[in-house]
């Protein structure tokens, strides 16, 4: 997929993208540069990360405690 940039510098996103992403008028994007690619990200509030880990089994993921 390929958009196209304005005399204004400024890119559409096609409406495929904007849906599956659930983007909205004036939602504000990262944008990340790496080599020669230009990324964009959704901004999301932390509270839409609420419960993202629910029911995870942390077990192992830290080091114990050493006991003396």
């Amino acid at each position: 997929m390929e958009v196209t940039i304005s005399p204004k510098y400024q890119v559409v996103i096609p409406k495929s993208i904007r849906r599956r992403l659930c983007l909205k008028p004036k939602e504000r994007l990262g944008v990340i540069t790496k080599n020669n690619s230009i990324i964009l990200t959704a901004s999301r509030p932390l509270e839409g990360l609420r419960g993202i880990c629910k029911g995870l089994n942390m077990d192992g993921f830290r080091e114990e405690e050493e006991i003396s």
